[in-house]
């Protein structure tokens, strides 16, 4: 039986369509109370990005201590020609964790594409915001697609034959993985654009600890509300009674790891019901939601390699905060 989305994808038409390739319940179920049950207890980043966390991360790219989104984006516009000489006209466009695809539109007049693809794991936000592109760009043949692009992504059938497939994964994203999951999703990507591909992808890099330590730490208290909100959204996703007043955002840098580290902290002795079972929170026990890694230029180049990609062009900004690496298909 097809759901919603796929319905929706026949019945649009007219260069804009709808996919819905993401796990079912079950399998989140297995997911996240494997992670809530370990010692150390984890919840994976991806739950941050139901509508309401989409919207307070796009908030935060606008925080004045968040340097990457606005870095990125000057570093886009700056190189724009030259993403285009490497890029070649009428490709592919496959966008890794679109977002808002806020950053894609300064691409999309100057690579014209054949079709882009928009692929995030919040279904809601994913297609209002193709929506909303496609009235920008009637030109452009949008295929938006709901899945967790973390494994293996799964392209549209009837996506046009015969063009060179760029991904684009901005806004140091990568980061995010454990080492062997960014090599795994490395190697996904590598498979997807094929011999004949290249990849587009935002590195946010090792820096001064003060800088990174504010991005995670805002003033408005916008990343801890996006923080605690991975909460709300687990007690939507398993019927659960999560109380985030009991929770307390911690975010971190470290060194040795050369990671951000960001943790939910138990404030008082709890248990709460999640899927119809009982999780046992101490006083003061972590659960980490989200490691951000950062990377020096010449190791994310040999890391790239390992994966199958070779590192042709890197474009950063004059500060050495973050960079943009055009990777292409060996």
């Amino acid at each position: 039986m097809q759901s919603k989305v796929q319905e929706r994808a026949i019945e649009s038409g007219d260069g804009l369509y709808f996919y819905d390739f993401n796990s079912e319940i079950q399998d989140q179920k297995k997911e996240i109370l494997t992670g809530l049950k370990q010692n150390n207890k984890k919840i994976s980043a991806k739950y941050f990005y139901d509508e309401k966390g989409s919207k307070l991360f796009e908030d935060i790219t606008n925080l004045p201590e968040y340097y990457p989104t606005r870095t990125e984006i000057s570093l886009i516009n700056k190189y724009r020609q030259e993403i285009l000489e490497k890029a070649g006209e009428h490709s592919i466009l496959i966008e890794y964790g679109s977002g808002a695809s806020t950053k894609i539109r300064l691409l999309l007049d100057a690579l014209k594409p054949k079709a882009y693809v928009p692929m995030d794991i919040s279904k809601d936000f994913l297609f209002d915001c193709a929506i909303e592109l496609r009235k920008q760009f009637p030109w452009l043949e949008i295929h938006a697609t709901c899945l967790d692009y973390r494994q293996p992504a799964t392209l549209p059938e009837r996506l046009p034959d015969g063009f060179k497939k760029v991904g684009f994964f901005p806004g140091s994203s990568l980061g995010n993985f454990a080492p062997e999951e960014a090599l795994n999703f490395l190697k996904g990507v590598r498979t997807t654009v094929g011999d004949n591909g290249a990849f587009l992808i935002g590195v946010d890099l090792v820096k001064d600890n003060q800088v990174l330590h504010d991005a995670y730490n805002d003033e408005q208290g916008v990343t801890a509300n996006f923080n605690l909100n991975i909460l709300d959204h687990l007690n939507k996703v398993g019927a659960g009674n999560f109380n985030t007043q009991n929770f307390s955002h911690h975010a971190f840098f470290n060194e040795e790891k050369s990671r951000i580290e960001m943790h939910l902290i138990s404030d008082i002795d709890q248990v709460v019901s999640l899927f119809n079972e009982r999780l046992i929170f101490k006083k003061n026990e972590h659960i980490i939601t989200e490691y951000s890694y950062k990377f020096i230029p010449s190791k994310f180049s040999e890391f790239a390699m390992r994966a199958g990609f070779e590192s042709k062009q890197i474009w950063s900004d004059e500060n050495k905060h973050f960079a943009l690496f055009w990777l292409e298909a060996i």
